[in-house]
């Protein structure tokens, strides 16, 4: 019996690290779904969803085969560590936090599913300048690099607009229900 990989991903500000904390606590009493840690090239700061990682030990973990995903994004290094894809095998379904760039060059398997949150434009600048982590100047480059991603091809979309409850709802239903049954994308 094999399990599923759920990539979500969206743009930055959209509220992923929000909505996935929101999903994984309701859905804390469910062992057959799983939410990966990400290994990333980034110092952790409050409300981050990763294990730091310095370059070194990432190429490392690459070279070990340690890593069963892996992509590069705003000029850090991310990867989920191959320990998740037993738990794949094993029947579950893993949540992976992942980047529309990695998504994108995902072929579409049977095995994978894309869920993309979203908001709109206003939402997404506001969210970035209070996070406080970039300039004004890279927020700027972060939102223009949302028409890259215009012709995303998703399995689900959630818009992560209103209250953090109704988006994080929507995914752990999504995953709790039907993601099974999921086939376009």
């Amino acid at each position: 019996m094999s399990g599923l990989w759920v990539f979500v991903c969206g743009p930055s500000g959209a509220g992923k690290d929000s909505v996935l904390g929101w999903a994984a606590k309701r859905l804390a009493a469910r062992p057959d779904i799983v939410f990966a840690r990400r290994m990333v090239t980034r110092a952790s700061q409050p409300g981050s969803d990763h294990d730091a990682v310095t370059p070194q030990q990432f190429a490392r973990l690459i070279g070990s085969g340690g890593l069963v995903w892996c992509w590069e994004a705003h000029g850090f290094h991310y990867g989920i560590e191959a320990r998740y894809a037993a738990q794949v095998a094993a029947g579950k379904t893993v949540v992976v936090n992942g980047s529309r760039a990695h998504v994108g060059g995902l072929e579409a398997a049977a095995q994978v599913r894309v869920v993309q949150i979203v908001a709109d434009a206003a939402q997404l600048a506001t969210r970035l300048e209070q996070r406080g982590r970039e300039a004004s100047h890279e927020v700027s480059r972060r939102l223009a690099r949302n028409a890259l991603f215009s012709d995303l091809r998703a399995d689900h979309t959630i818009l992560n607009q209103g209250e953090l409850a109704d988006a994080g709802r929507h995914l752990a239903d999504y995953l709790a229900g039907g993601v099974g049954s999921s086939t376009a994308r």
